[in-house]
């Protein structure tokens, strides 16, 4: 189970003030000593936390995988052409949202999509879509040529009943599976915490997981370097 760690919040503390503290690629580095297997960035349209220069020198620090989160405009997939990101994730995006708030509809953009995951392929870029845990949408994902999923875990993390997480975690192991059974990589994310995430973090068929504001948030009181590592033993565990 690999775990890498989303970075955008160390980003939106630092244009609270405009500056240039904290720095979203220290925080990179801390993150990879600390034991993190890849650096998760999203680049918004309207660029709310990383800025554009965050991710050209990401990719030239970062040392084991940057993934870079996008929505499927043109603007956006012409920068990751240029910056060859070791993955590129393809979020829906909005710009009123605080944060994303489901998953892609793959199964209606099915031929837009295909030709965005085509230009990626073409400079060996590796896709990821980020879907809800629906079978019509994984089985889409595997229709446009993508080599990855990532199942949106957001229901399960903000069930308030045990019932209701037990459900939606069902729905999780289920979409797993059918990612792996159609030969694509499987990754998890979204709302995952310190409390929940040991359910999603023990399904087999999922290879890694994406967290990040749960992560930085400790941080603001433990350091992210300890932040870090308590989360990677939890996933481990």
């Amino acid at each position: 189970m690999r775990l890498c760690i989303n970075i955008d919040h160390i980003a939106t503390l630092r244009n609270a003030r405009g500056g240039h503290e904290p720095d979203p690629v220290a925080a990179a580095a801390v993150c990879e000593a600390a034991g993190a297997d890849g650096i998760v960035v999203h680049l918004r349209e309207d660029r709310r936390h990383i800025k554009d220069h965050d991710v050209w020198k990401l990719r030239e620090t970062v040392t084991t995988k940057l993934d870079l989160e996008m929505g499927a405009s043109e603007e956006i997939v012409r920068i990751a052409l240029e910056v060859v990101p070791d993955l590129v994730t393809l979020v829906p995006e909005k710009r009123q949202e605080l944060t994303t708030e489901g998953g892609l509809d793959v199964a209606g953009q099915q031929e837009r999509l295909f030709e965005i995951v085509h230009r990626f392929h073409a400079k060996r870029i590796p896709v990821s879509l980020f879907i809800d845990p629906v079978a019509v949408q994984i089985e889409a994902s595997r229709a446009v040529g993508a080599d990855m999923i990532e199942i949106h875990t957001g229901e399960y993390a903000e069930a308030k009943t045990p019932a209701d997480a037990r459900r939606h975690l069902e729905a999780i192991i289920l979409a797993a599976e059918t990612g792996k059974r159609l030969g694509m990589s499987v990754n998890a994310g979204h709302g995952l915490n310190y409390t929940n995430v040991g359910a999603v973090a023990a399904i087999h068929a999922i290879d890694e997981m994406s967290i990040g504001h749960s992560i930085i948030s400790r941080a603001a009181f433990i350091g992210l370097d300890r932040a870090v590592r308590e989360m990677g033993a939890l996933v481990q565990k």
